[in-house]
């Protein structure tokens, strides 16, 4: 069943779990983490990112097929924008059917943070839509930025914005950075942020850049309050390395297997972050 975010990660924040939120780009990603729900139980979240669709295939033709996806499964399946920046373009996609967003307007100053994350609450209202914002800045792995002292999330400028804007859920900035990790490099996590923000809000926070970051860190940010984790790295990985080992043993293997067989890998890592995160039979 397609619905928004905000009843899944709701239940999640009075149960004490996460919810997981998969980058997707196209119909093969989305089969693959609906399966994986389906085949747990559990509820989630399908991340559109906006820099993906805008280079891809646009908002308005995917979005539409994965809502017939969403509809003809037995679990809730939300679809999210992960990460829209552009005002215009997080108004085009709450018209094209979206069930919720991200306005990430984490890189202007704080009040204008507000101003902009406010008024795209509103606007999400006529679509029944919820809001995820953002306080603080996660670092990119790709671009050699990775989060820093000067980019964690300020938990008193946070329970500000939370309190002022209404979001449904917050994502916060504590040690992670989007990408993949060197080999062997598990991120330090900033609890006292995570614990701070959630005392005093109670609101569903969001861990972006959750691939990577080590089961002990995730199932201690759940503990202190994360409901929702981000995981595109990971998930790309795993298609990425099924297509290396179908193409080395068998190099005539055709176009459709290929991608056939990414579904299947696919499926199998999301299961195993579905685990991680306690959400496995949490769907109605």
């Amino acid at each position: 069943m397609y619905v928004s975010m905000k009843g899944m990660l709701d239940r999640a924040n009075t149960g004490k779990y996460a919810v997981m939120a998969i980058n997707c780009f196209n119909l093969e990603t989305a089969k693959a983490v609906i399966n994986a729900a389906q085949e747990f139980r559990a509820p989630i979240i399908i991340d559109l990112l906006q820099d993906h669709l805008m280079a891809h295939l646009g908002s308005k033709l995917l979005t539409q097929p994965i809502i017939e996806m969403a509809n003809a499964a037995s679990v809730e399946v939300a679809i999210n924008l992960d990460h829209g920046q552009d005002i215009g373009f997080v108004k085009r996609c709450l018209k094209d059917g979206f069930s919720s967003v991200m306005m990430d307007a984490s890189n202007y100053p704080i009040e204008k943070n507000i101003d902009i994350t406010r008024n795209m609450v509103e606007f999400a209202q006529t679509y029944d839509a919820s809001v995820e914002g953002e306080v603080g800045n996660i670092g990119s792995i790709s671009s050699d930025h990775m989060t820093d002292d000067e980019m964690y999330t300020n938990p008193d400028v946070a329970i500000e914005f939370a309190l002022k804007t209404g979001v449904d859920a917050l994502a916060i900035s504590f040690g992670s950075s989007h990408g993949n990790y060197p080999n062997g490099y598990v991120p330090e996590f900033r609890f006292d942020i995570v614990e701070k923000i959630k005392k005093a809000t109670n609101i569903p926070l969001v861990l972006h850049g959750g691939s990577g970051c080590g089961e002990e860190n995730i199932r201690k940010s759940i503990e202190l309050g994360i409901n929702k984790i981000n995981v595109g790295s990971d998930f790309m990985n795993a298609q990425v390395q099924q297509i290396k080992t179908d193409l080395r043993e068998d190099p005539e293997l055709s176009y459709f297997d290929v991608i056939h067989h990414t579904v299947t890998a696919g499926t199998e890592l999301v299961k195993y972050y579905i685990r991680l995160s306690g959400s496995e039979n949490k769907s109605i």
